[in-house]
């Protein structure tokens, strides 16, 4: 199970990158993402040498940083390598997006030795000032905690670190000078016990939530991506079973229950998107917030109306019932309590989730957004991974309603774009007997598009989908001049990048007509391999959700 054992290991590894490497082990991670640097060969050197972890390697550290991301979303935790000042500075936006979205990463930068340090060498992957500390301090920004390992530190420094990640579901910082990683350890140091509620507090925050529940004609619960970060989903459905209650979600949250049960009721977006479901959630005399956050994309645009009064948001490590705050109480601890202690209730709303709707257009007619999503939303299959860029295919998916065991990933906070590709990868090498459905953007994906290889070297066989619309459609739809220069694009032939990054043997096709499409996706069911088709559409082929979000943001963004 990932992140499982905090037990200290019986036997103590001989160097310090020996041991934080076990550590890691003991808590799941088998596999570490990164780039060759020269800084970080100790580490490198000791992760290819164990025979329990894998060595992962990307074509950049931007890229590594996105995939330890996805295999984070769907294993839990991560680990990522780079070197000193190039490779962790290419890798920061990625920390940066792992740190806003809740992921545990555990970043091993490799640094140069102790005498180059004391010394202020001039000498490569510096600035040339003498300063040794200067990328750490930036690293301090996104992450939750950091160290630079001694012999001395490094059993202390890895507890605290992996208490650090696992607490707040954020990366750490580990940086291992290259004279001192494979030194031998000389300190000790017990795992340190997760934090458990105060049971005071959770008494109150328990009883305040049963008495507003039970003074509430009708309730609704909003379960959120914090829930997912902390590998709670099953207590939540258990509190959902258990209260009888329905529940919608948030762009963020998609997925984070499953949507084929009684209980969904849709997706919830503000005044932008479904209407029935914003009245009901509105005019609930009380909202549960699992591990909901209350983004500008997920409350489209801010038009989201949640009376403070009647919402009670739970946190990981705290929780508040209207006005009143609980802290110190954890949610692990809380949901199976409300589970217990709450009335069930047959509460039905008046309608069923919707879905994108009947598939529409055939043979020569071209690929419009509603012939486009309402086939992807088709094409998904139970159990599916499915990444969706920052951008329109990740607005268009969101309201896809998912099969038994699908889930849909998003960066939909940091909204970095290219994140989708990379991450896909580390998904897919998270969970290699899963299909992984890559849905992009020709604009993001030209920024990451060389992981494409990665795949091919590791023999994974996703589904990719790069959705051509001749620029950056969400940049179109968000700036005053649709047609400004700056949204414009090289154009490339992308049904032929497979075979230059080394995957001869995937399913390739560039389609232009919804016949075009309907033959290629047949063709992905057939003979199990990984295909890549590039979809051609009209310039402004865009979901309802981007072009609604569109119409509101003068108003969010502007003067």
């Amino acid at each position: 199970m990932p992140q499982g054992s905090m037990r200290a290991p019986k036997i103590e590894p001989k160097s310090v990158i020996e041991h934080v490497l076990s550590r890691l082990k003991d808590l799941g991670i088998s596999k570490v993402f990164g780039v060759a640097g020269d800084f970080a060969f100790p580490i490198e050197d000791a992760i290819v040498g164990l025979p329990s972890i894998d060595w992962v390697g990307c074509c950049n550290e931007l890229n590594a940083s996105y995939a330890a991301d996805g295999y984070a979303r769907i294993h839990g935790i991560a680990a990522l390598n780079t070197t000193y000042g190039v490779g962790e500075l290419s890798a920061i936006s990625g920390i940066a997006g792992a740190y806003a979205e809740h992921l545990p990463v555990f970043h091993l930068v490799g640094m140069p030795n102790l005498p180059a340090q004391t010394g202020h060498a001039l000498v490569h992957h510096t600035l040339g000032n003498g300063e040794f500390d200067f990328f750490h301090k930036m690293a301090e920004k996104v992450v939750c905690a950091s160290a630079i390992m001694t012999p001395q530190n490094v059993a202390y420094e890895t507890e605290r670190l992996i208490w650090e990640a696992l607490y707040h579901r954020r990366p750490v910082y580990m940086a291992f000078p290259t004279d001192v990683a494979n030194q031998p350890v000389v300190s000790t140091a017990a795992p340190l016990d997760p934090p458990n509620s105060d049971p005071a507090a959770l008494e109150e925050a328990a009883a305040a939530i049963v008495e507003a529940l039970e003074a509430a004609k009708t309730a609704c619960i909003l379960p959120g991506v914090l829930a997912s970060r902390a590998r709670l989903q099953d207590t939540v459905q258990a509190f959902v079973d258990a209260s009888g209650l329905p529940f919608a979600t948030m762009l963020m949250d998609k997925s984070t229950l499953e949507e084929q049960q009684p209980a969904y009721i849709g997706m919830y977006e503000g005044k932008l998107m479904d209407e029935a479901v914003r009245e009901y959630v509105e005019s609930c005399d009380a909202v549960i917030l699992i591990g909901a956050i209350l983004t500008d994309f997920s409350t489209g645009a801010f038009t989201a109306h949640l009376d403070p009064k009647k919402t009670i948001d739970i946190r990981h490590h705290r929780t508040q019932v209207g006005s009143k705050v609980y802290p110190n109480v954890e949610m692990k601890d809380l949901l199976p309590e409300l589970a217990r202690r709450v009335t069930k209730r047959n509460q039905k709303p008046p309608f069923q989730p919707g879905s994108l709707g009947p598939v529409k257009g055939a043979g020569s007619d071209p690929i419009t957004a509603d012939a486009l999503y309402a086939r992807w939303e088709n094409f998904i299959k139970p159990n599916d991974i499915v990444f969706t860029e920052t951008g329109t295919s990740g607005f268009g998916m969101a309201f896809a309603l998912l099969p038994k065991g699908a889930k849909v990933y998003n960066q939909t906070l940091w909204g970095a774009i290219g994140y989708a590709t990379p991450a896909a990868f580390g998904a897919a090498v998270a969970a290699p007997d899963r299909r992984v459905v890559l849905i992009t953007g020709e604009g993001s994906h030209q920024l990451t598009a060389q992981e494409i290889s990665q795949f091919g070297r590791r023999g994974l066989k996703p589904i990719v989908f790069v959705l051509n619309n001749s620029g950056y459609l969400i940049e179109r739809l968000l700036c005053k001049d649709p047609n400004i220069e700056y949204n414009d694009l090289a154009q490339w032939h992308y049904a032929d990048l497979p075979k230059a990054l080394g995957c001869d043997d995937w399913f390739t096709a560039r389609v232009t007509t919804c016949g075009e499409f309907d033959q290629a996706i047949k063709a992905t069911s057939e003979g199990g391999r990984a295909a890549y088709i590039e979809v051609v559409t009209d310039k402004y082929a865009a979901p309802p959700a981007a072009m609604k979000f569109h119409e509101s943001v003068n108003t969010l963004y502007r003067t």
